[in-house]
């Protein structure tokens, strides 16, 4: 990746973390406190999940507006195993630590504006079962992404869609269990705030469980739907457009 486009993309990933961490506390505070909604309130669940879907439409269209900018390392790390070395080391060494820089930053403005808001996600069972609950969430979400991502019919609308409803039902059922995030950098950013960032069950639950996950849904995606000799031929042709 050239210079100037390299540090607009690393520009673009650490506002789209920042923006990304403050999404769910405002959707939160909208339903909570400004619409007044009691905590564990169905219709504030239902509410609340809707606006969810909403955002994750609203940040798909930054991702194409900053061509391919994103706030969740497993994202980028799942296409950078699919692409050439030098973009694997800028994704590893670069893009994800401005990821996790992002997100930090955006809690500690979310935390000096609203100081009572919470704590962010935590683990509520064993490291075991945390580790295993976030590999499978992060291992079916690669499975889906990886499979809108080919050139499969349908709209941008309804991959987005299906996309982001899926991403509402895994977290959902694992919410109870390690807050069913999926994404290291924000964990990574509430927890820097708690000081817990670098604790075994931190690491292994919110780090190494996921980009295990995602490996093996990038490689079992790869033996189950190998890609055809057209597709590689057409995305040569895009690459030297």
């Amino acid at each position: 990746m050239e210079g100037s486009s390299g540090w607009r993309m690393l520009a673009s990933d650490f506002v789209m973390s920042l923006m990304w961490v403050w999404s769910s506390v405002l959707i939160k505070v909208f339903v909570y406190g400004v619409l007044g909604f009691a905590h564990h309130d169905l219709h504030a669940e239902i509410l609340r999940h809707a606006l969810a879907v909403a955002v994750m439409f609203f940040f798909a269209f930054l991702v194409d507006l900053t061509d391919g900018a994103a706030y969740n390392p497993l994202t980028v790390l799942a296409s950078a195993i699919s692409g050439d070395f030098r973009n694997f080391l800028f994704t590893v060494g670069a893009r994800i630590p401005t990821q996790v820089l992002g997100s930090i930053t955006g809690v500690r403005l979310i935390l000096d504006t609203f100081p009572d808001i919470g704590r962010g996600p935590e683990l509520n069972v064993d490291i075991h079962r945390g580790a295993l609950t976030e590999g499978c969430l992060t291992f079916m979400i690669v499975i889906i992404s990886l499979g809108l991502s080919r050139q499969i019919p349908g709209s941008s609308f309804m991959k987005t869609w299906i996309s982001s409803l899926s991403k509402v039902t895994l977290h959902v059922l694992g919410s109870d269990l390690t807050g069913g995030c999926m994404n290291p950098a924000s964990v990574m950013g509430w927890a820097y705030a708690r000081g817990d960032h670098i604790t075994k069950e931190h690491i292994q639950v919110y780090w190494l469980a996921p980009i295990q996950g995602t490996l093996l849904a990038v490689w079992t995606f790869r033996l189950m739907f190998p890609e055809q000799k057209d597709d590689k031929a057409k995305a040569k042709a895009k690459k030297s457009d």
